[in-house]
Order: C-alpha cells, then sequence, then structure tokens
C-alpha cells in the first residue's frame, strides 16, 4: 500500500527522499494557505500526517481526514497537536524526542558564549572601525541550572560540566535516579542557586510561563537565562521588564511566543541574542529527524509497534 502523507513542516525538503524511496506519497503545505488548500483538496487521500509542535494539528483538522491514521511530529515537542481528539478518533501520534539532542545543545552554548561574551557587540564594534574592549564574566566554573533534564538539558548538562566545569543543578516533573546532579524542587529554587538558568522543558499547559517574574528576581541581576525550549515557557513580559530594568544581567532567546513575530522590544535591547528557532536545525538532525519518522511510518504500516510513541 502507498500511504500519503501530508508534510507541513518547512526544513526538510533535502531529506524528502528518505521518505519517497520507501514508496510514500508527499504532499508539501509548508505555509498555513497550502496547509488548507491540501486538506480541502486531499483529505480522502492524506493516511497520516508530518507537522512539528508549534505547527500542530487541530481537532477540526482531523476531523477532516477520514483516512488519517498517524501523526508524526518532528522533534521532541508536540504541544499544538489535540491529543485529545487524536485519541477519540483512534489515532496513533509519535515525536522525535532525543534525536536532535546533540543539535540543540551545542546552539545552547553557542548561545551561552554569544550572550555571556557579548560576541554580537564585538563583531559590531569592529565591523563598524571600533575597538571595544568590554569586560565580560568567564563561563568555566559558573553554576548551571536546567529546567527539563531529558535528552536535550542531558546533553547541555555534559557540555558544561566536562567542557566548561560548571556545576550542575536541575528541575524536572520529578527527580532522576539515574544521574548526579544535584535536583530542586521549584523553578525558583533552581534559579537562586544558579548563575546561568536554561529552560529545555517541554512546551504545553503544564509549563507555561514556570519561567515568571519570581524565577527571574531569583535569578538575580548578574544571572543569564538561555531558552531553546518554546517561547511560552518564559512569561514574556516578565522577562521584557527583567532585562530593561537589568534585574538579570541577559538572555538569549532561539524561541517565542508568535513565531515568526518577535516583539520589537527585544530588538532594541543589548542584553539579549536572538537567533530564529533554529536550535535543532542541521543537517545532521534533519536526516536523522526524518528517518526517525520514516521508521515510525514503516512500523505503523506494517502493523508493528512504532518507535517513539507519545502517549495519548
Amino acid at each position: 500500500m502507498r500511504a500519503t502523507v501530508l508534510v507541513l513542516v518547512e526544513t526538510i525538503n533535502d531529506y524528502v527522499s528518505i521518505l519517497e524511496d520507501q514508496g510514500y506519497d508527499l504532499i508539501m503545505a509548508p505555509s498555513p494557505s497550502a496547509r488548507a488548500n491540501a486538506i480541502a483538496q486531499h483529505a480522502d487521500r492524506i493516511d497520516a500526517v508530518l507537522t512539528r509542535g508549534p505547527l500542530g494539528l487541530t481537532a477540526d483538522e482531523m476531523a477532516a481526514l477520514p483516512k488519517l491514521r498517524i501523526i508524526c511530529v518532528l522533534g521532541a515537542g508536540y504541544e499544538n497537536v489535540d491529543l485529545p481528539a487524536a485519541k477519540a478518533h483512534g489515532l496513533t501520534v509519535t515525536n522525535g524526542a532525543g534525536v536532535n539532542a546533540s543539535t540543540v545543545a551545542d546552539h545552547t552554548l553557542a548561545l551561552l558564549l554569544a550572550l555571556m561574551r557579548d560576541i554580537p557587540g564585538a563583531d559590531a564594534s569592529v565591523r563598524r572601525g571600533e575597538w571595544v574592549k568590554a569586560m565580560r564574566p568567564s563561563v568555566a566554573g559558573k553554576r548551571l541550572g536546567i529546567i527539563g533534564l531529558g535528552a536535550v538539558g542531558l546533553a547541555i548538562a555534559k557540555r558544561a560540566a566536562l567542557g566548561f566545569d560548571m556545576s550542575v543543578q536541575y528541575h524536572n516533573r520529578k527527580p532522576r535516579t539515574d544521574v548526579s546532579y544535584d535536583y530542586c524542587a521549584s523553578p525558583v529554587e533552581l534559579a537562586a542557586a544558579s548563575d546561568i538558568l536554561i529552560v529545555a522543558t517541554p512546551g504545553g499547559a503544564q509549563t507555561r510561563a514556570i519561567v515568571d517574574a519570581a524565577v527571574l528576581q531569583a535569578l538575580g541581576p548578574e544571572g543569564f537565562l538561555v531558552n531553546i525550549a518554546r517561547g511560552s515557557v518564559v512569561a514574556t513580559a516578565d522577562l521584557l521588564t527583567a532585562l530593561q530594568t537589568n534585574a538579570i544581567a541577559g538572555a538569549a532567546l532561539d524561541v517565542f511566543d508568535d513565531e515568526p513575530n518577535v516583539p520589537d522590544a527585544f530588538k532594541t535591547l543589548h542584553n539579549v541574542v536572538l537567533t530564529p528557532h533554529v536550535a535543532g536545525l542541521s543537517p545532521e538532525a534533519t536526516r536523522d529527524t526524518v528517518t526517525m519518522v520514516e521508521r515510525n511510518l514503516s512500523a505503523f504500516f506494517s502493523g508493528e509497534p512504532v518507535l517513539t510513541p507519545v502517549q495519548l
């Protein structure tokens, strides 16, 4: 059987052959208008949907796809996939948890170094013909707090501890028994014990705005925040206030509430580094995440258990 996959993601064009070579028919719909048109015109053909957490799939869209049997999420987060609706329709949902962890961790450390050492400002000064030698804090030996010690959080912790001699603490829904890092019972407690706070937890209702004014106050005026998780995890208004009043030293952000719309207030600040949700993007990570999708699809349509199921 040749299954038809509706592809909503916009970053896998160089790797679609991984799916096509296994016999899948692909309908590419990487924009809102293309998505709506594809569902309207091809609803009776679509067996599977490939999406990302921020793009999701709504209950109405599921109801409009009578042949839909499986939703594959590219990456770990699936916050905008309506899981109750998927369960009601008897659908299988998979994700790519951990597949791009190394790339995300690399980008996280790059953001942290750029922020703390003010690489963007130094680069800009040289380009302007200036020679500004700003005194910036060292990264080595700092106290690192990680909110969310999953695959990405663990990869960050390893790099920080082994590469930069940092002490590592973390906050999770519950303590892990397989790590030696210190556990903190709340984000506030973690922030108070950290010089650097990295947000690596999944998005969704359970983690919405868990980094708020109280957490930022606990982090303090010499503390730095890095968010590579989801924009919803950090209270944007509270973060802007903290940055504008120097309640924290700075922030590096790869994710935002309403992507690709970034609040103009962030763009005027000199104590932030901004990137366009690219932490998980690399040729290696994209190849591996699409390969995971293919493996999940092939298992599903062969009647075998999928490799990375999302519990509904």
